[in-house]
């Protein structure tokens, strides 16, 4: 059959080789026409050469079986027959031809398995040569199954895996009742394959390969599925040479990445290495612990990395994110991590530790962000200060979003302070004052929100001393402390955990600073209408009522102009503030004006001395703490 290719064959390539010398034109097709029957006549000879070397294979197989049993069975190694040295040859010439190494009946992992059950039982025995060639074949052999094994670790479906992973549960769009459901990204066509392969390696003395095929393998899967969540690795190093900004933008994927690695991940590997290598329980022990360790350690120095930048009080919320995600999904470990991972548990509870003092360290850093406003400006118009809005703000968010786990991070942290006093910030160390919050039935969270606000207290007392007009410190006073409480109040979380007794006595001194304002403005202006002096034996002194009146007109005048320009934002602050002031200023007003306004003489001198109506005064005064410049030409007719 030979003999009759190889003559059309030549023939043929001559035929073409004529016509290529015989005109230049010819198309390229018609000379890879004249090859095919040559290609044709090469791929019949080659399956015809793999259908006989299976065939071979099968055949010898039953005879390789029965000796292999005569080896383990007797004490002493019966001689070699020929078929042993057929037998390699056909295996050697198998290997040589790159076939796939899986088909439907898995005669591959049979040859493989007996081969190496040949070196092992032939190593002790005088056939040097034989044996050498026998281990050179397992070496190529399990060199194939290596590649093999690595490439199907190598192809999960991540699109498929994340997918699931982000709602914490497999939403696969396989159909399970055709097996084709997913397995960690793998099909469960593949698991099969994965553990027969790690058996044989194992078997065959190539444990090793196996676990670094395996853990390295999925070991850069893991960090591919990380990095799709946008979780990037970042050192301490980079951590501290990187803008705030740049580093707080990395803390969501983090997040997210350690959340579906304590809760989908880990467990999904536990059980990928406990199928792949089933039967080998201290062997997918340690391989689960070494990827475990790896990736669980990455993700730690990340919030290692965070721990080590300069604080600043913006940054409280992250740190406290980091802490909520660390201490809640410490429990889904639990179920994963077996005992030797005690290691890695003690770790992350550190590391919360860690971030927990830091968030502890920031939050007391507001009282030294209070101290170290030293603005000598008062505000314009007495209004709340920026100070106050931050700071208020500031706690008002802290306790609506965060104050379970800021109440929990004051919690245990005063226990490592009752351990290691060295270990207590700066704001925790003070002098009686500072002690005075610090009681038994009440949480360390709440005592320090009560040293912020009593600082912040102290520190617009004494910017409000910057006001050369008492009236006005007391308006900048009642703004701020006005805004103080309605944010406390506004806060379910914070109001209920300080109770009543900060509110009442803020009330208490709002009430006191509106009396000293209407003291030092409202009462002197009504000084103006005290009726002594005004009767002599009898009678009106016109002169000192003009007096009298001409003052009123001046110093309500004035008032007007310049508490018009002065600011109360709260509405409610402001409507009784004027309605405070038209019940002492508007019925005396009206009392003096109807008792001396006779004594005038009607005409130019009443239009001179008598400016105002009561109901002028009463339009005036709706016109003070709006911060605008103060003008009577709103004068009624």
């Amino acid at each position: 059959m030979e003999e009759n290719h190889k003559p059309a064959t030549s023939s043929s390539f001559k035929k073409g080789d004529d016509k290529e010398e015989s005109s230049e034109v010819e198309k390229p097709d018609k000379e890879t026409k004249s090859e095919q029957p040559q290609s044709q006549d090469i791929d019949d000879k080659e399956k015809e050469e793999r259908a006989g070397i299976k065939h071979t294979l099968q055949k010898s197989y039953d005879d390789i079986e029965t000796f292999l049993s005569k080896l383990e069975n007797d004490a002493e190694a019966p001689d070699i027959p020929d078929f042993v040295h057929k037998y390699v040859d056909l295996v050697e010439k198998k290997l040589s031809k790159h076939e796939p190494l899986f088909h439907d009946d898995g005669s591959f992992l049979k040859v493989v398995d007996q081969i190496s059950r040949l070196y092992k039982h032939l190593s002790d025995s005088d056939k040097a040569p034989l044996i050498n060639r026998i281990g050179q074949i397992q070496q190529q052999a399990m060199c194939y199954l290596e590649d093999e094994f690595r490439s199907l670790l190598e192809e999960p479906d991540l699109k498929q895996e994340v997918v699931a992973d982000q709602h914490g549960e497999d939403h696969s769009t396989l159909d399970q009742s055709k097996e084709e459901s997913n397995f960690s990204g793998y099909s469960y066509q593949v698991i099969p394959k994965l553990n027969k392969i790690a058996k044989e390696m194992i078997f065959g003395g190539y444990e090793s390969e196996c676990c670094e095929a395996y853990m390295v393998t999925r070991r850069n899967i893991i960090d591919e599925t990380l990095n799709k969540l946008g979780y990037e690795k970042i050192s301490i190093d980079e951590a501290q040479k990187m803008q705030w900004e740049a580093l707080e933008k990395n803390i969501p994927p983090w997040i997210k990445a350690f959340k579906q690695c304590t809760k989908v991940y880990f467990s999904n590997e536990c059980r990928l290495v406990e199928t792949v290598f089933s039967g080998y329980p201290s062997l997918s022990t340690n391989l689960f612990s070494n990827i475990v360790r790896g990736v669980f350690l990455q993700l730690l120095n990340f919030v290692e990395a965070v721990a080590t930048i300069k604080r600043s009080t913006e940054k409280l919320f992250k740190f406290l994110d980091i802490y909520d995600t660390l201490r809640d999904n410490l429990s889904s470990l639990d179920g994963v991590l077996p005992k030797w991972a005690e290691e890695l548990r003690n770790e992350m509870t550190t590391t919360r530790c860690r971030i927990g003092e830091m968030a502890i360290f920031i939050f007391c850093d507001l009282e030294n962000a209070i101290k170290s406003d030293t603005e000598k400006t008062p505000v314009p118009g007495g209004a709340v200060h920026p100070l106050t809005r931050y700071t208020m703000n500031y706690l008002k968010y802290a306790c609506d979003e965060y104050k379970e786990t800021i109440e929990k991070v004051f919690k245990d942290h005063s226990k490592i302070e009752r351990a290691n006093s060295t270990n207590k910030p700066r704001s925790y160390e003070g002098d009686s004052e500072r002690n005075k919050y610090d009681d038994e039935n009440q949480s360390p969270f709440v005592g320090q929100v009560l040293r912020i606000l009593d600082l912040l207290d102290s520190a617009l007392e004494a910017k409000s001393k910057l006001y050369k007009d008492i009236a006005l410190s007391c308006i900048f006073m009642m703004n701020n402390g006005r805004y103080m409480l309605q944010k406390i109040k506004s806060s379910a979380e914070i109001h209920q955990a300080m109770k009543d007794t900060w509110c009442r006595k803020t009330s208490s001194d709002l009430r006191n600073y509106h009396q000293t304002y209407k003291r030092e403005t409202w009462m002197k202006l009504l000084g103006c209408l005290n009726v002594e002096g005004l009767n002599v034996n009898g009678k009106v002194v016109k002169p000192v009522l003009k007096e009298r009146f001409k003052s009123f007109n001046a110093m309500f005048d004035d008032i007007h102009r310049t508490q018009s320009l002065w600011v109360v934002n709260d509405k409610q602050l402001q409507s009784e503030l004027r309605v405070s002031i038209s019940a002492i200023v508007i019925p005396a007003y009206r009392s003096f004006l109807a008792r001396f306004s006779g004594y005038l003489d009607p005409g130019r001198q009443t239009e001179k001395y008598i400016k105002f109506q009561p109901e002028d005064i009463e339009t005036f005064i709706d016109d003070l703490f709006d911060g605008n410049s103060g003008s009577m030409s709103r004068k009624k007719p």
